[in-house]
């Protein structure tokens, strides 16, 4: 009887882990400079433009293509 209730206990510990793994959490709203590139391809909500490591954080529209172009490229030849 004590090796049920244990397995019992184990088997409710791993349900609500799993389903605390799986709940909304919430999301900060963060400003970003880069609202020149909100409009690009592949900027989606809930996150916009995403860019982490901040590398057109001072870009212009030129430095943005070049490096959505070799984005493509190194995609392609991944392939």
């Amino acid at each position: 009887n004590n090796l049920l209730s244990k397995m019992k206990l184990a088997i409710a510990a791993t349900l609500a882990a799993s389903a605390a793994a799986f709940a909304p959490s919430k999301v900060a709203q963060t400003s970003t400079a880069l609202n020149a590139f909100e409009s690009e391809l592949g900027a989606q909500p809930p996150l916009g433009f995403f860019d982490p490591l901040g590398l057109l954080d001072d870009a212009d529209q030129e430095r943005f293509d070049r490096l959505r172009y070799v984005e493509l490229k190194h995609g392609r030849i991944s392939q």
